[in-house]
């Protein structure tokens, strides 16, 4: 069950920055967070922290309620 969640969170932002055409590298930069941080989210390998999701979400200029809005939607 966590693992399906961090999953699908990771699944969601990774949509929502290729929406925006950049890489993980300039959320990374955008976001004051490393790469391989952002390459765990998006793989499902990471729990994210409230600051740090506060953060992604300022960095994909959308709200934090936007960025958890993510059930039920998978991306491939």
């Amino acid at each position: 069950m966590e693992e399906e969640l961090l999953k699908s969170f990771g699944k969601h932002v990774k949509a929502i920055r290729l929406s925006l055409n950049i890489s993980q590298e300039e959320l990374a930069l955008k976001a004051d967070l490393d790469r391989t941080y952002i390459s765990g989210i998006e793989r499902g390998l990471r729990n994210v922290s409230l600051i740090n999701i506060v953060k992604l979400a300022n960095a994909l200029n959308i709200s934090v309620t936007a960025i958890v809005d993510f059930d039920g939607q998978h991306h491939g």
